[in-house]
């Protein structure tokens, strides 16, 4: 097959479904080419090397990449935004009807909205199928984030995205509560497929020694890595900290990365004068693997909120993958994968009490059970969300609509 990735973003930004899907799709025998923007995320800054132009096509690791112009911006401001994610809507159809060759399927990665709406209008002109592969959920993430508020806008979006739903071949979906959802809105259950997201394999397994230690004095290392948000609820996780600590139960919990809530979650655990909480710096991708290797337990967690029920975050991958006892304080999907894999332990989200039992259940696991969790949380992952598995059902899904 020939199939042309549709998506805002692309390498050298960090983007999900970029080069390694590309490249598995290779490797299994297809053609792929890129319809992209010019490098702007996350800062909103073309990147070093780069201009906007009215197009640009260049050739990375053997892919013909089309860069289509768009307005560079990823800020807090709604008018920018759009801008940003219109432009490149625009533009996108406009190369992609001049400059693209003709391809079997067209893959549209989704947020934003707007790629798909591109995707939809060169599936018409073109005659082509296009597959939607949707990790947002809109309107309902812009409403839940504060991103946007205002009804009527919602209403459109919502109008929009029904137009996009019903002009999809296919659409796949992250979770099984996404899907149910969209069915609930309309959508054809045969029309939609869950495929699970897997991690950045090749940074996790190849990695360089991490820079920064997790500390060594005596106890257990639980590790929260990744961003620290408003989302991931840090002050129910010090909480539970802190009721360990007074238990005298020998853990460590150890937050790695950066986010706006960091700052805050410090003077917290400074006030309470956690002696078990401790603070890392990001960590560059070439060392979490290191780093997550190093740790005796890792956590997921997120407010308890009606739509992370039906999300599964990104680093639930990367922590099974890595093989380790996982914590989940995630409702809903997150905790069903967990359960099912047998790879570690679910809690209440935003309950400390939950969390700090939680933590406590696995401390008190015997070698033989944690060595069973190991094994258990590996397997699973590339038995069921690698990146083969992943690109063998979207490849099965692009066939089927042909």
């Amino acid at each position: 097959m020939k199939i042309l990735l549709l998506t805002q973003w692309f390498e050298p930004e960090p983007t999900f479904k970029g080069l390694l899907f590309a490249q598995e799709l290779r490797r299994q025998g297809h053609e792929v080419e890129i319809l992209t923007g010019f490098p702007n995320y996350p800062g909103g800054k073309v990147y070093d090397g780069y201009k906007i132009l009215p197009y640009q096509k260049e050739v990375l690791d053997g892919f013909t990449i089309h860069r289509a112009p768009l307005y560079p911006s990823h800020d807090s401001s709604v008018i920018k935004r759009i801008l940003n994610y219109l432009s490149f809507s625009v533009s996108s159809t406009i190369i992609g009807l001049l400059k693209v060759r003709s391809v079997d399927v067209i893959y549209s990665y989704h947020p934003p909205l707007t790629t798909s709406i591109s995707a939809a209008l060169l599936g018409i002109f073109k005659r082509t199928p296009f597959v939607i592969d949707i990790q947002d959920l809109w309107p309902d993430t812009l409403a839940a984030t504060g991103m946007l508020n205002n009804k009527k806008a919602l209403k459109i979006i919502s109008l929009v995205c029904k137009f996009v739903y019903k002009r999809a071949s296919k659409i796949v979906v992250l979770s099984p509560g996404f899907k149910k959802r969209l069915v609930s809105r309309g959508v054809p259950d045969s029309k939609i497929e869950v495929i699970y997201n897997w991690c950045n394999e090749p940074a996790l397994n190849n990695y360089e020694k991490c820079k920064v230690s997790l500390p060594s004095n005596g106890k257990l290392n639980l590790v929260f890595a990744g961003n620290l948000g408003l989302a991931q609820g840090l002050p129910a996780i010090l909480d539970a900290a802190e009721i360990l600590m007074k238990k005298e139960i020998d853990v460590n919990v150890v937050f790695v990365g950066d986010g706006v809530a960091k700052k805050d979650a410090i003077k917290i655990s400074q006030d309470k004068k956690l002696t078990n909480t401790f603070f890392l710096p990001r960590v560059p991708m070439n060392q979490v693997g290191s780093l997550l290797n190093d740790a005796d337990m890792l956590l997921v967690h997120l407010n308890n909120e009606e739509l992370f029920r039906i999300t599964i975050p990104s680093r639930t991958q990367a922590n099974l993958a890595i093989g380790k006892p996982i914590i989940m304080g995630v409702s809903g999907d997150a905790a069903d994968l967990i359960e099912q894999s047998e790879a570690g332990v679910t809690c209440k989200p935003n309950n400390p009490e939950s969390l700090a039992d939680a933590i406590n259940s696995v401390v008190c696991k015997s070698p033989l059970e944690l060595e069973k969790m190991k094994k258990n949380a590996k397997h699973f992952y590339y038995e069921e969300l690698s990146l083969k598995k992943g690109v063998e059902r979207f490849i099965s899904v692009f066939k089927e609509v042909l």
